[in-house]
């Protein structure tokens, strides 16, 4: 890349414009990792003048690891035939919830496997329960609606209006992975294509629910498919204006089938922070971009807040599935707050709609 190349790429976005396929493709070849952060970080104070970085108490409750969809990157799952597995009962989800708001947290992530016996009827009365304490439920990610569809027989938007009634507040980006279909039927045939993915965000965005949208990469996508799943995010996203934020973090190997498949190299901080980057500039419509110290730690999320990321996401009170792959960082509301302050910004504890908590 040409240095007039950059300088036109630079002028465009510092202007506020938007960065097309082709610079991105430019970008991610050639521009030099301060280049990408300077970019990044012009956006993030753009878009946040304020000098706060925001984060979340909450619980990941994992109410079953039962599922049929057999995804070759997971650690977690056990399939309905396998020994081990669980499904939280009621009194085990309300002492969950009530150590959560011991602790000051103001919701659950609620996600679980794709059990193959459960009707949609079990997961409203799961809602109406978990309402009862009081909590927000930021709960059941797309591949899981999709899954409640088929079982049930009843269509997405049906889906999406009784888990409403019952109780939901918002929806995970949970399950997007990379929202390209060649990588999707190679590791994850079982579960919704891109389009469904889509579909359910968009159907939820048009009923009014926020949700959050994710992307996990370093396994088997090529770049432009990294490229394609920006992309429906950021079409989606001028179409609805429904996402509140955008959560990438590398593929964590350890313990998965797809690591004994295929030649993967674990992304290193460099890469990941590229990445990130290069999100932050793409997706110029999506306000708020998480920091994934849960899978690169808290020196790499801690300098994640210079190359785009504005929010430094939960406090992790419980965390399942990253665990599984072998990964175990932990952090306190303390430590977060600490992290923030060092990276030169105020922390504040947010909700999942990034209204700031008093």
């Amino acid at each position: 890349m040409q240095e007039s190349e950059f300088s036109a790429i630079q002028d465009n976005i510092l202007s506020g414009g938007r960065l097309s396929d082709d610079e991105f493709l430019l970008l991610y070849k050639d521009a030099d990792l301060y280049q990408l952060g300077f970019l990044a970080d012009a956006i993030r104070k753009r878009l946040h003048p304020e000098t706060h970085v925001t984060y979340v108490i909450d619980r990941n409750i994992n109410y079953t690891d039962i599922c049929v969809s057999a995804c070759t990157f997971c650690a977690f799952y056990k399939l309905p035939e396998d020994k081990g597995g669980y499904l939280l009962s009621k009194e085990q989800l309300a002492l969950k919830i009530r150590e959560t708001q011991d602790l000051g947290g103001t919701q659950i992530l609620l996600q679980g496997g794709l059990h193959p016996d459960l009707s949609l009827e079990y997961y409203e009365d799961m809602l109406r329960f978990m309402k009862k304490t009081g909590i927000h439920v930021h709960g059941f990610s797309p591949p899981e609606i999709c899954h409640f569809s088929e079982i049930s027989k009843v269509p997405i938007v049906e889906v999406i209006q009784r888990l409403m009634a019952a109780g939901l507040d918002s929806i995970p980006g949970g399950g997007a992975e990379i929202l390209s279909d060649r990588v999707r039927t190679a590791t994850s045939p079982g579960k919704c294509n891109a389009d469904q993915w889509i579909e359910v965000m968009e159907v939820a965005h048009n009923k009014g629910l926020r949700t959050s949208a994710t992307m996990m990469f370093g396994h088997i996508e090529s770049l432009p498919e990294r490229l394609e799943h920006l992309r429906r995010l950021r079409q989606l996203q001028d179409r609805t204006k429904g996402f509140t934020a955008f959560i990438p973090w590398p593929f964590q190997p350890d313990n998965t089938k797809l690591v004994q498949s295929a030649d993967i190299k674990k992304t290193t901080g460099y890469g990941y922070l590229r990445m990130l980057s290069l999100s932050r500039i793409y997706l110029d419509n999506i306000d708020n971009v998480q920091a994934s110290w849960v899978t690169q730690g808290p020196k790499i999320a801690q300098l994640s807040l210079h190359f785009g990321a504005n929010d430094f996401g939960s406090t992790m009170i419980e965390e399942n599935v990253v665990a599984a792959a072998g990964i175990s960082f932990r952090l306190s509301e303390k430590e977060i707050r600490s992290l923030v302050v060092d990276a030169g910004f105020e922390p504040r504890q947010r909700l999942m709609d990034y209204s700031l908590v008093s």
